[in-house]
């Protein structure tokens, strides 16, 4: 890819000598350190500079033309000579775009860097991760997490331009590693977190997952062209819309070398067994966020095992409900996103046996079926009996997210995967982006109770008893 063959520029320079008729005359010397005035000295030819960055010369000079960078000499008959600073210029933006920047935002940064009395190339003798003492202080946890406050407030104000500056600077400053985990994923974390506590609105949410999402999606698709053998497909199971961990674990894979098939969201588990024939994937990693959206991934897990494909899941719901794993088919990739990348090569090159995983009792098999078959009446008495409060829409969204949830239960297997307590169910029903008025919350849980009891007969009795714990709590 470009910018990796750099190996000769540190020790092994090709320079171009300048004759007295200003003809071009190559020769070769070796130099461990240069100095500044060599460092700035216009002495390389285009050549050289293609072979040392993997730079096209059509895109060099289009760099040239439009954004002024970089800007080399000339030789009397009109040919580009470029000094070592020029060269370490045009790798710098080739790194920035390998981290997901577009080329003008890179020459921006660049720009603005150089604008506040900074040289983005200090200490260049230590590579481009290294940065200068100045700079290097911004590495400290304390900068970090105020680029990250910096970048929440400017989705809070819906500042798309400014938020996008702010990532550029981290990307800049840290490895993207660094960046993606505790800028994006821990800055998403903390907007949730606000959005949960009334801090923060749905909009602002949405606004940045969408940035963080769109800037993932750039830096996927400028990754190199897959250097290991296996490939990985990787999706989210029908209703599961929360891509950003999946994405971020695709990136991650891609930059290890590994041909990752990304399909995103909601992806439908009926032609699941066709998309493995066309694919012909080694491993497949599946992702969900939610009880619910766990249970629609079952059946994509058990096709996966019937077919002896590697099947792997995560996500954080079984960070939340550990016992959730046992009743999932496949590996669990662990509770950190950063060492997911190590679980799937051990995998690939020596797979241990297959996890066992319990399945449910012909009880809750029956119950599943029962509460599928009465919950449109389950629903229908609800509402009848709390019309006299005028919250029609909320109780149509929560009859409708805790029936998912109870549905999700029945299908492991296990009514202890929910919690028997209110405030479990008041964060459930806020988790789906729904409040549901404070003063009712009890009132409605104790309907719903009432509602299961009398429209279900004994096949029910595991929903109604979790229920009337809640209603105890």
């Amino acid at each position: 890819m470009a910018g990796k063959n750099n190996k000769h520029l540190s020790t092994h320079h090709t320079h171009v000598e300048q004759g007295k008729n200003g003809d071009q005359g190559v020769k070769e010397r070796q130099s461990n350190s240069p100095s500044q005035s060599e460092f700035l000295t216009p002495t390389f030819n285009l050549k050289a500079v293609v072979t040392e960055t993997g730079l096209k010369p059509d895109t060099l000079r289009a760099w040239e033309r439009r954004y002024g960078l970089p800007q080399p000499d000339r030789t009397a008959g009109g040919h580009r000579l470029y000094s070592q600073r020029d060269i370490d210029l045009i790798k710098w933006l080739i790194a920035r775009q390998e981290e997901g920047m577009s080329i003008s935002h890179a020459v921006s940064l660049w720009k603005q860097i150089e604008e506040s009395g900074e040289d983005p190339l200090q200490n260049r003798g230590k590579g481009m991760g290294e940065v200068s003492p100045s700079v290097a202080s911004v590495r400290s946890g304390d900068n970090l997490a105020m680029l990250r406050q910096a970048w929440i407030d400017a989705c809070k104000e819906f500042d798309e331009r400014k938020a996008d500056n702010i990532l550029a600077e981290a990307f800049s400053l840290f490895p993207t590693e660094t960046v993606c985990f505790e800028l994006l994923q821990r800055g998403l974390a903390e907007v949730g977190m606000g959005w949960y506590e009334g801090r923060i609105t749905v909009q602002q949410e949405h606004f940045a997952s969408a940035l963080a999402i769109r800037r993932l999606e750039t830096m996927v698709a400028s990754t190199p062209p897959p250097s290991r053998n296996g490939r990985i497909l990787a999706a989210c199971p029908p209703e599961e819309r929360h891509t950003f961990a999946l994405l971020l674990l695709t990136l991650l894979l891609r930059r290890n070398g590994w041909d990752v098939v990304y399909l995103g969201a909601n992806v439908p588990a009926a032609r699941l067994e066709s998309t493995l024939s066309a694919a012909d994937p080694h491993l497949v990693i599946l992702s969900a966020q939610t009880l619910y959206t766990a249970s629609t991934m079952l059946p994509m897990a058990m096709l996966l095992q019937r077919e002896r494909v590697v099947s792997t899941y995560g996500g954080a719901v079984f960070s939340h409900i550990p016992a959730l794993r046992q009743y999932m088919p496949g590996y669990f990739l662990g509770n950190r996103l950063e060492q997911v990348p190590t679980v799937v090569e051990q995998l690939l090159t020596s797979p241990p046996p297959m996890p066992m995983y319990d399945q449910p009792s012909r009880s809750y098999r029956l119950a599943l079926q029962h509460f599928q078959e009465r919950q449109a009446a389950i629903d229908a008495r609800v509402w009848e009996s709390l019309s006299h409060t005028n919250q029609g829409m909320y109780l149509k969204n929560a009859n409708s997210d805790l029936g998912q949830n109870i549905v999700a239960a029945l299908t492991f297997g296990d009514m202890n995967l929910l919690s028997s307590n209110l405030d479990w169910v008041e964060g459930l029903l806020v988790n789906y982006h729904y409040r549901l008025p404070a003063q009712m919350l009890r009132e409605y849980i104790k309907a719903y109770h009432d509602a299961a009891k009398e429209a279900m007969d004994e096949r029910g009795d595991v929903i109604t008893q979790w229920l009337q714990k809640v209603v105890e709590s």
